[in-house]
Parts: C-alpha cells; structure tokens; sequence
C-alpha cells in the first residue's frame, strides 16, 4: 500500500485538464474528415468515384454526382483519402464529433478557406481563386472550424447540468466502444468531476447510452431499459454500430424485426456520438457539450 501512494505522489497529477486546455492527438488520430470542394474531380462535374468504391460500410456516396460523407456511418477507416489522387478527402486531428443532429453528421466538399472566414465573420469572394496551402497550415485552419451543432432542447434546459446519469446497454457491439467509454471513469478522464457517472439501474438514470448495431435479441432489453428511466430522459447513441448500424447495417433493414440500423428506428435519439471507437475526448466534450457544461 505504502508503495502504491509513494508511486502516485511521484506521478503527481494524471487528470486531463480539459476543457480549460485542449488535447494533443497523436499525427496518426483520425477526427473529423473535411472534403476540398477545389481539389474533388467530382465536385467539379468530372467523373470521378474512387472514394466511393472503397469505402467498406458505404459512408461515402454521390449523390448527383458530388461526394457525401456520413459520420454516422463511417469507421474511420481512411480508405477513401487514400484512394483519392488528389488528396481531397483529409482526415483532421479534430475530435469534436459529436451531434444532436443526425443530418449534420453529413460532410459535403466545401472550400477551405471560405468556411473559415465564414467562421470568423470574414466575407469571401466565391470568385477568388484557392489559395494553396501547406499541411500545417491546412491543419491549421481545419482545426479553427466550428463543431458540429450540439443543441439542448427546452425540455433540458437547467436539468442535467449538475447530475447526470448514465444507463450504458450493449447491444451486440465488439466492446471498443463500450472500452472507450469504460476509460471516461478512469482518473485520467475523471468523468465525475463533472457530476456524470454511469449507474446500473435504469431508475436511476438520466440517459440510455447505446453502443452496437442493436440487432433482434436486443432490442426488447433496449426498450425496457428506456421504459424503467424516470422523466426526462433521453438516448445517446455512440459508435458507428450505435448510429446507423455500422458494419452490420447492411444485415437488415427498418422495417423489418431483424434491424440492425442503431437505435434510430426504436427511439428518438437525443445526442450521436460518431466513431469506431470515439474516442473517449469525443465522448467527453459531446457529454460536455450537451448539459451546457461547455458553451459555443
């Protein structure tokens, strides 16, 4: 015991400081993709479908010819920047994933340097011609872009922001996720410091977060599960499994008892939380985020 705490006093302090300091990913993190609208031979009416071909769960289609990214769908696998020849698809070191909006999760081509002066409230022409830019400053400017839109209905307003509690089902995934989330209660993520904490009860739970593709077996536990929380109460879907169904979409379908599409078609999904796994400072700032812990 005694070397236990001389060992943690040599360690000193192991909790991240975020949100007041922001992370540092390692080069190879795959975040939040961007698709160069000047650079995609697609998005300027030539013919062009590499991305798509590769991709192994369909995230990525062409729709009218253009390129379109679901996050909800992708594992964040990397094929398609890959496969592009002229590295329009990159993948940025930005883990700000998650969504209250399903259609937000969408990534379409747009110019770089446009949607970060229209971020700034910086008017420019869509006329002027794309600047080229080196990597650093490409990374640079990816990560000055806004996150995806997390919203608090009025519903939550003033609850949650103090206490929230976490009912995690499992519903047929392969454990990253539910791994990932396990490292939120560690100390060096020290998710209770915020007043969030997984619980075993459903009575005693705020939300129900969903990891897997919630095929048949599961699905009467995941809305018992739901039925026992007290009012209000919301879902949290996390992971590509939990959101659309991931790898195991294609084995059924909505409408059928055999569904393996995520928790969308059993319930209304207040909060997604993209990745293959998230990682768990995507987990942590969509948590953050959505009880107005951080603002903006």
């Amino acid at each position: 015991m005694i070397e236990m705490l001389l060992e943690r006093l040599r360690q000193k302090r192991r909790t991240v400081g975020y949100p007041k300091t922001l992370p540092v990913l390692p080069q190879r993190f795959r975040g939040r993709p961007f698709i160069h609208a000047d650079r995609c031979i697609a998005a300027n009416g030539g013919t062009c479908g590499l991305c798509a071909d590769v991709c192994p769960v369909r995230a990525l289609t062409l729709p009218q010819g253009s390129p379109a990214l679901h996050l909800g769908i992708c594992t964040f696998c990397g094929a398609c920047a890959n496969a592009c020849p002229r590295r329009a698809i990159v993948f940025s070191r930005d883990w700000r994933l998650a969504s209250t909006s399903y259609d937000a999760l969408v990534i379409t081509p747009k110019v770089l340097v446009q949607e970060c002066a229209a971020a700034q409230g910086v008017l420019v022409s869509a006329d002027a011609p794309p600047r080229e830019l080196s990597q650093e400053e490409e990374h640079a400017l990816l990560m000055g872009l806004p996150p995806l839109p997390v919203t608090r209905t009025t519903l939550l307003d003033g609850a949650f922001k103090h206490s929230f509690r976490l009912r995690q089902v499992s519903a047929g995934g392969c454990n990253a996720c539910e791994a990932d989330l396990n490292v939120l209660t560690t100390i060096v993520f020290d998710l209770m410091r915020f007043g969030i904490d997984f619980v075993a009860s459903p009575r005693h739970a705020d939300a129900l977060v969903l990891t897997g593709p919630l095929g048949r077996n599961m699905q009467a536990a995941f809305k018992k599960c739901y039925a026992a929380m007290p009012e209000p109460k919301v879902i949290i879907a996390v992971g590509a499994c939990g959101l659309s169904g991931g790898l195991f979409r294609a084995f059924g379908s909505s409408s059928s008892a055999q569904s393996t599409e995520g928790a969308q078609p059993h319930g209304k999904v207040d909060l997604f939380i993209p990745g293959c796994p998230p990682h768990p400072y995507t987990s942590l700032d969509g948590l953050l985020r959505f009880i107005g812990k951080i603002e903006g």
